[in-house]
């Protein structure tokens, strides 16, 4: 595979949440998985507000592997993370894959990954694309699935004692099946890098 001129299709669905929230996103084969990080909160309409996490096999050894953001500060026996900059999707990644993605470990929103396809570069097509997908974003912070659960169940019933503060915490009305693939905009991961680790 030549990584230059290739694609990598994921499907990205995230888990304990019914029906299915799902994206589906072709990225440059060339991603590191700071890269597809990046890709992966864009499409899901996530605001990278939380840590996240790649659990995933290293492919010769099959030893569990996290990769995501190091931290320097971490108790000894707490698990390491492989910094996913300077890792390449395609190391790691095979056509039919399946791994763990989590972001906001307090909240726990758990991800199912799946890379679907290598394709090729097409001439005047801008990647990274969202080619589908269905249903909104959980709001951040809202509890994980079951706080999500009991929001959505709450503006729901408009005589709900929390209706009214809680539309007002969303910051207005929010429509849970709403969602337009040509609606997403993908930030450049670079610029998003630089914003989070490079400033001083």
């Amino acid at each position: 595979m030549d990584a230059r001129r290739s694609t990598l299709k994921f499907k990205v669905q995230l888990r304990h949440v019914r029906p299915p929230i799902w994206r589906r996103i072709e990225v440059p084969a060339r991603y590191s998985f700071w890269d597809l990080h990046v890709a992966i909160q864009d499409a899901m309409g996530w605001l990278d507000y939380h840590l996240h996490a790649f659990r995933i096999q290293e492919p010769i050894t099959k030893k569990a592997v996290q990769i995501g953001i190091p931290d320097p500060d971490r108790f000894e026996d707490d698990p390491d993370f492989l910094p996913g900059w300077e890792i390449p999707v395609s190391q790691y990644l095979q056509v039919g894959d399946r791994v763990r993605y989590e972001y906001d470990f307090g909240d726990g929103w758990e991800h199912d990954l799946t890379l679907e396809a290598v394709g090729i570069r097409h001439a005047k097509t801008k990647y990274p694309r969202c080619l589908a997908g269905a249903r909104a974003c959980p709001p951040e912070d809202c509890g994980g699935p079951g706080g999500y659960e009991q929001l959505l169940r709450t503006i729901a019933n408009r005589r709900h004692p929390e209706y009214a503060s809680t539309v007002t915490w969303l910051g207005g009305p929010f429509d849970p099946e709403a969602f337009d693939p040509q609606r997403v905009r993908f930030d450049d991961p670079k610029k998003r890098w630089r914003i989070a680790f490079a400033s001083g």
